[in-house]
């Protein structure tokens, strides 16, 4: 197997602290390695110094003969003056490109939504990310380097991503490395993993799962190594202790060996499981969504939506960027007012929620993380014990030092598990969660995971990873133009719904003649924005037109059935809530009553499985049956 690539003695400090310390490793034909560790360990400074984008303090990395490195960075370097299409394709004709189907499939993938000849500085910065991304994936390249390269992308995205990779070169051709906290999209592209920690990098075979069961595997090893250490240091110790006279004579090589065992004595690492705070009592109302709609101007973000919320009950919420997740937890937590509808709230309902902005923070930027946790309740139960704020703090990673620093100068890792700890402190009965793994790297995440799967209350997560969403929630449910829909079959259901809808796009796009490459491909990626009055949600005007072949009573007779199939469905969720709620409050040992009660439930899941088959045929006949 050729080598493409080889690090030797690579060291990198930045100040006081080395981060790589005489790293030495190698990059083969066909690796496809996944880049692990904590937040500030140093994965972002090995992919950028084996992309060439930072010399190392000592040490050098050497290419063989042509090899091309393309480098995905955590910030671009776009042209702010430059169009769209200058960025990613350059100064290559349309026919040209176009008639390329790699180019065409990056391009749909990544820049659905994105005006083609709009500026880089017209842009947000998940659309900046989106173009830097596929303008680095339509090159060729030898080695692929990326550093978090699903930041910004959606679940769908995500999927077509990890697919696109997993086919980019033959099998035994080709290098990847890619730095992601994404567990599911490592498990999916990665072959083996590096684990960067302590200046070092630690290599292990195969995928993220494989990996963890690995690094139990060592950690097992290692604490029954530390035991025995442990034992020795223990007979050391006493050995010194017998009386000044004995430690007068003792022969120095004891005394070495004693202090070395000391010394070599390893701090604390991540040793905290969250089980659970106290939680305020729940009723047994919680949320209550009843023909909600919320409009912006004349763009309808959710219309007449009805959601039943039950206490207990673990919801996740799947869609595309901008299909008003957001706008939906706002609502729930009543910053947003409906446009019309009703929305009830339980009277013993106590929410927080964990944020993406990390907007509360904003607040006490000034401050000490010390004079912070103050403002706060100051202990906590956890597992029986009283603990203090601040040890719980240190015990979710921080170092004792960083509770004098100021709130401004903590890291994004950082500033999420603050932000995560001041929201146990406020104790809550529903969390509402918006992108919470954002910024955590993958032993926080497994913490948060560990505090979220004991969580006794309500919980909503919004979430693109896959891997938490099917760890911490029991059912998920789709927004998709304005409504929402159960999806019994999970991420996998919603990704291939989403997928049969794309390719009834192109359909319609391959009919239409006689236009140019981008408007046709601009058509068939259109949206549901800006939906004029009587459009259904979800149409496009190509839609439209083609759903002029039915008859206007076919049409009406079609969307007639659909309402209605809708409502049952709506009906037959609201007995499963019941159902579940009778059997929470059920006598736990009368078991004739547990089991009527699951058999009932088993067979109204059974008709709204039947019933959301019925909508989703109701559903493709109209728009592009």
């Amino acid at each position: 197997m050729a080598v493409l690539l080889n690090a030797k003695d690579i060291a990198v400090e930045y100040g006081v602290k080395r981060v790589l310390d005489r790293v030495t490793l190698g990059i083969d034909e066909g690796d496809r390695i996944g880049i692990v560790g904590r937040n500030g360990d140093g994965k972002s400074t090995l992919l950028k110094v084996l992309g060439g984008a930072l010399e190392p303090d000592a040490g050098e990395v050497i290419r063989r003969g042509n090899v091309s490195v393309g480098l995905l960075a955590q910030s671009d370097a776009l042209d702010r003056d430059a169009t769209v299409a200058q960025e990613v394709v350059g100064d290559t004709p349309a026919f040209t490109w176009a008639a390329d189907r790699r180019t065409r499939e990056i391009i749909d993938a990544l820049l659905a939504g994105i005006p083609w000849e709009g500026r880089i500085s017209e842009l947000s910065g998940g659309q900046r990310r989106r173009v830097d991304l596929a303008r680095l994936l339509i090159g060729q390249w030898d080695v692929l380097m990326l550093d978090e390269p699903t930041n910004h992308l959606d679940m769908q995205a995500i999927s077509w991503l990890a697919g696109h990779l997993t086919n980019r070169w033959p099998q035994g051709l080709g290098a990847l490395l890619v730095v992601t906290h994404d567990r599911w999209f490592l498990d999916e592209v990665a072959q083996a993993m590096w684990e960067v920690h302590g200046g070092r990098v630690e290599p292990f075979e195969g995928g993220y799962s494989a990996y963890i069961l690995q690094r139990v595997e060592r950690e097992r090893s290692l604490a029954v190594a530390e035991q025995k250490r442990q034992n020795e240091l223990r007979k050391e110790l006493a050995w010194l202790a017998r009386g000044a006279r004995a430690r007068a004579t003792k022969p120095k090589f004891h005394v070495k060996l004693a202090q070395e065992l000391i010394a070599s004595d390893p701090p604390l690492r991540n040793a905290l499981e969250l089980k659970r705070a106290a939680m305020t009592r729940l009723g047994k109302q919680v949320f209550e969504l009843k023909d909600v709609t919320m409009r912006f101007g004349d763009s309808t973000v959710l219309n007449r939506l009805s959601w039943l919320i039950g206490p207990g009950d673990r919801l996740g919420i799947l869609g595309e960027n901008g299909s008003g997740k957001t706008t939906l937890l706002k609502l729930i937590r009543g910053i947003y007012s409906p446009t019309s509808g009703t929305l009830k709230t339980g009277q013993t309902v106590k929410q927080a929620t964990l944020s993406q902005l990390l907007d509360e923070l904003e607040l006490v930027a000034n401050e000490r993380v010390r004079d912070v946790l103050k403002q706060h309740k100051t202990h906590l139960v956890i597992d029986g014990k009283e603990v203090t704020t601040s040890q719980l703090l240190e015990r979710l990673g921080f170092e004792r030092a960083h509770l004098s620093s100021f709130v401004r100068d903590l890291s994004g890792g950082q500033k999420r598990r603050l932000q995560l700890l001041l929201v146990l402190a406020d104790e809550p009965n529903v969390l509402i969660l918006d992108e919470p793994g954002n910024d955590m790297d993958v032993d926080m995440l497994a913490l948060m995971e560990d505090l979220l799967d004991s969580w006794p209350g309500t919980l909503l997560l919004v979430s693109h990873d896959r891997f938490l969403m099917e760890r911490v929630t029991d059912d998920q449910f789709a927004l998709m133009d304005g409504n929402l829909t159960h999806m019994p079959g999970g991420v996998d259901e919603y990704l291939s719904l989403l997928g049969e809808r794309a390719r009834a796009r192109e359909r319609v796009g391959a009919g239409a003649q006689g236009r140019a490459p981008e408007q046709g491909r601009q058509d068939t990626r259109a949206r549901t924005q800006g939906q004029e009055d009587g459009q259904e949600p979800g149409q496009t005007v190509n839609n439209l037109a083609e759903k002029q072949q039915l008859s206007s009573a076919e049409l009406r007779l079609l969307k007639k059935e659909r309402a209605a199939c809708e409502r049952r469905i709506a009906t037959q969720e609201q007995k499963v809530a019941t159902l579940k709620q009778q059997m929470a409050d059920a006598d736990p040992s009368d078991y004739q009553a547990l089991i009527d009660s699951q058999q009932q439930l088993q067979q109204v899941q059974a008709q709204i499985a039947e019933l959301e088959t019925l909508w989703f045929n109701l559903t493709q006949r109209l728009e592009g049956a």
